[in-house]
């Protein structure tokens, strides 16, 4: 019987290395009693923040110093958490660190209030009399900004306390999908007993017998079934609360709120939605070839994720794969290159599944720490794009904290997935420039179709949906599971028109975790244009385009993310990087297609 190992059971090697952070969680529990402590000192300024320029500096220094070390508190618990989702003690110190950073973001509310007192005027004036201000000269401006979706000390502190119950429904979400929710076993075509879990399911339905794919969907959407109420009440609420935390902060949308945050315009949205939409037949081609290779009548549901190729892909080793994501970097620069080859062996990847992990990749870590990703490698081509990816975000970050101070040390998402994808780009390059094997490079090729179908197109729709049921509610109109799974149907029968889309698609929108970070998923997609453009002139340019991509990601968050991509030569308010990437679709879709 094929089942998910215990943790226990995995070599050290192969997992993070938390130790670096607190060697024990005795080490941990002292830091957060210590973090605890400091909360009031930042306090002890509320009302003299902008009292003179002095005062404004000690302030912002006493923050960032304070949050930085929440943050590390913050992110030991969770991953210890998210190595076993059914371990109560790292559960309530999870639960724990998240009341921590709600008490120091409440503790820290009063100070952009307090700054929005001032003028641009009255902040130059500021800065004249202690140069050292200047750090926060950007920052500044963006308080400035949200002025008018600012509300007073009061509220913004009630609004920082009530954000561990406004994200509950996300963790109760997770709780479920990871925790409590038990997926069959079925049979494989050998007669061997295999568990489903989130994890391996996509992979299951790569399998070559279309029997075993039929039985694997339906099991798996069948237990999806049995909490449909549950899941669509707890998304429905995660909807409201956009809503209500949008007009508390006097938006009139959830989306405007959510994407005013990072200052990207509702209409780069649009512009994305409305490009994709007149793309559709490329998505359309590719089914119709997925059919055609299967040679079947009608492709239905559980051949989405079947290769071109026809056949199952070629197994990719761990060790194989960090090798040639490491090869595959060379045109950003040698030291980019050592940097991620020396990650790999210092242990920042938490490699394989155990039973109870947390499914889905990551990347984590904080400005004090190094990076954490956390995988559930299988063995395969996609695995090995996804470990190319999480170093792409990973070394973002380790740029950004090369350069920038803490204040601009994160980075909007909307900047985050181009990082990941110029990764997953160039690994496409490199492995058709290099390997050999016939069979291995058209698995490569159908790979990158798959990312583009998975992340452009499938990330769109997924935009679409989100946009829509958050319409829904602003209009007043009931968010029940049988409306949401309409909704989503409706759109999966129109992206995927040559196919038959039955009932049981309706329930994949239960299944997306990221849904409860609202309006984010729509950023992978404007993420792989950028990165394919971004590819386009590292590998036309050389080292000036290179040069130029290293400086995008060592800003950081210093300018806005419009400003940032265009240091990297991209311009995301026009569609042109959109079209670029599904013209690059198209072309590699029609290679494929005349190989197999």
């Amino acid at each position: 019987m094929s089942s998910v190992p215990d943790r226990s059971e995995i070599d050290a090697e192969y997992k993070w290395d938390l130790e670096s952070i607190y060697a024990t969680d005795e080490d941990w529990e002292a830091a957060y009693e210590e973090v605890a402590e400091r909360i009031e000192d930042l306090a002890a300024y509320e009302g003299q923040a902008t009292d003179d320029a002095e005062t404004l500096l000690e302030v912002l220094e006493l923050r960032d110093d304070l949050m930085r070390e929440v943050s590390t508190v913050a992110s030991y618990a969770r991953m210890r958490s998210d190595e076993d989702t059914t371990n109560q003690e790292y559960q309530a110190m999870s639960a724990r660190a998240q009341s921590l950073a709600a008490e120091a973001q409440s503790a820290a509310s009063f100070v952009e209030p307090e700054i929005q007192s001032l003028t641009r005027e009255e902040f130059e004036e500021m800065l004249e009399a202690e140069s050292d201000l200047e750090t926060y000269d950007h920052y500044v401006d963006d308080v400035l900004r949200m002025k008018p979706h600012t509300r007073s000390t009061e509220v913004e502190s009630l609004l920082a306390d009530l954000s561990e119950v406004t994200g509950a429904t996300g963790e109760v979400y997770n709780m479920l999908s990871n925790a409590d929710m038990e997926f069959p076993t079925v049979e494989d075509p050998d007669g061997e007993a295999v568990e489903i879990s989130q994890s391996n399911f996509v992979n299951l339905l790569k399998r070559p017998d279309r029997d075993f794919r039929q039985h694997v969907y339906e099991a798996y959407f069948d237990e999806w079934e049995s909490v449909r109420n549950t899941v669509a009440a707890s998304y429905k609420n995660s909807v409201k609360a956009d809503v209500k935390l949008a007009r508390a902060r006097n938006y009139d949308t959830a989306r405007e709120a959510a994407l005013d945050g990072p200052n990207v315009p509702v209409e780069v949205y649009d512009t994305l939605v409305e490009t994709v939409d007149d793309n559709l037949d490329k998505l359309h081609r590719h089914a119709e070839l997925k059919r055609e290779a299967l040679d079947v009548d009608e492709l239905r549901m559980w051949d989405l994720y079947m290769p071109l190729t026809g056949d199952e892909g070629p197994d990719v080793p761990y060790d194989d794969a960090r090798q040639h994501i490491v090869d595959a970097l060379a045109p950003l620069g040698e030291e980019y290159q050592s940097r991620v080859a020396d990650g790999l062996e210092s242990r920042w990847v938490d490699v394989y599944e155990n039973d109870g992990k947390q499914s889905g990749a990551y990347s984590g870590g904080t400005y004090d720490t190094q990076p954490f990703i956390l995988m559930n490698y299988q063995d395969d081509i996609s695995s090995m794009y996804t470990l190319a990816h999480e170093l792409g975000h990973s070394m973002h970050s380790e740029l950004t904290k090369d350069e920038q101070p803490f204040v601009y040390s994160s980075y909007e998402i909307f900047v985050a997935e181009v990082a990941s994808t110029v990764n997953e780009a160039l690994l496409t390059d490199h492995l058709l420039e290099t390997v050999d094997d016939e069979q291995f490079r058209r698995h490569v090729l159908n790979e990158f179709l798959e990312r583009v179908r998975s992340t452009l197109y499938r990330q769109t729709l997924f935009a679409e949906f989100e946009h829509e049921a958050h319409e829904l509610e602003e209009a007043g109109e009931p968010l029940t599971a049988d409306r949401l799974d309409d909704l989503y149907q409706g759109l999966k029968e129109r992206y995927y028109e040559p196919a038959d889309v039955d009932d049981r698609i309706a329930r994949e929108w239960m299944r997306i975790p990221h849904f409860y970070r609202a309006f984010y998923v729509y950023q992978y997609s404007t993420g792989i244009s950028a990165a394919l453009a971004i590819v386009d002139d590292v590998l036309e340019e050389g080292e000036e385009a290179a040069a130029d991509y290293r400086e995008f990601l060592q800003r950081g968050s210093r300018e806005y993310p419009l400003d940032l991509l265009r240091i990297a030569g991209v311009d995301m308010s026009t569609s042109d990087p959109i079209e670029r990437a599904l013209d690059t679709y198209g072309q590699r879709l029609e290679q494929l297609a005349s190989l197999v």
